[in-house]
């Protein structure tokens, strides 16, 4: 490992190295080494599909955000393997503008985590951390589809109001079932919670206006109300976390979603053409 890191520091800056490895065996004729020379090309055809594996947080990061690359005004490297040119060539290509040289790419994510320090005992007045939903948190809706209020990465504390109606004529009452996750259809996420909302008066379907409310605060706690705007009657619940998971959990239900993405969007569909 000693002299493989050597190799690819020196291949930052120049074409070609060699790789020198003495006594590596021994026999009846004496001691063995091996004598390797590496050109700059040949070493980034071996990482190349590493290097690529580092655009795709980048990708999903934009993506999340809703914004392009357009939007970023300044790209940080982290990390000594940004130091390698191709890293450099393919943030580049990806953002469109040359990645920051003003920052130790060793020393960035330390900095990062005493700032935050910082931050976290009041010593630093300047810097404004803010937390995010870490999935979408919506309703189940008419024919089992998830409706997301709030979608995931919103910044909170954050408050969602939509109307909703009822599905059937002089139905009296309805029930709010809050649910967590990025998948279309209710049964794929995860239920938080749910509560009835009753006392609506006969009135044909899509009559009544049931306003629903997702209000987080910023200790992430969650306050759902349904109200009958006609009435005043309202109903609540109170969800005092996101349901306990885990960084790897959110991440596996990021990723199921986008590998079900489009069966979700055909049976979506089909239950709305239906209803």
């Amino acid at each position: 490992p000693v002299y493989q890191g050597k190799a690819k520091r020196e291949l930052d800056g120049l074409n070609q190295t060699e790789v020198s490895l003495p006594f590596i065996t021994a026999d009846a004729s004496g001691p063995k080494h091996m004598n390797v020379k590496i050109t700059k090309a040949q070493f980034e055809g071996i990482v190349d599909d590493l290097v690529q594996r580092t655009m795709s947080p980048c990708e999903k990061c934009v993506k999340d955000a809703g914004l392009s690359t357009k939007d970023i005004h300044e790209v940080i490297l982290v990390g000594g393997m940004t130091r390698m040119p191709k890293v450099q060539e393919r943030v580049q290509d990806f953002f469109g503008k040359e990645p920051s040289r003003g920052v130790n790419p060793d020393e960035v994510v330390a900095m990062g985590a005493a700032i935050q320090g910082g931050v976290l005992r009041g010593d630093v007045k300047d810097v404004l951390l803010l937390d995010v939903t870490p999935l979408s948190l919506g309703i189940e809706t008419l024919g089992g589809v998830f409706t997301p209020l709030v979608s995931r990465n919103t910044t909170i504390p954050t408050k969602k109001d939509q109307v909703f109606s009822t599905a059937q004529d002089s139905q009296s009452q309805v029930q709010i079932k809050v649910l967590q996750g990025e998948r279309k259809m209710a049964a794929d996420n995860k239920a938080l919670g749910q509560f009835d909302l009753v006392g609506i008066p006969p009135a044909p379907r899509g009559v009544p206006q049931i306003e629903v409310s997702f209000d987080i605060d910023a200790d992430g706690i969650l306050n759902v109300s349904a109200k009958d705007k006609n009435t005043g009657k309202e109903q609540s619940i109170v969800i005092k976390s996101s349901g306990g998971l885990s960084d790897e959990e959110i991440e596996a239900m990021v990723r199921d979603a986008e590998a079900n993405a489009s069966a979700d969007e055909e049976r979506k569909q089909l239950v709305e053409a239906r209803n």
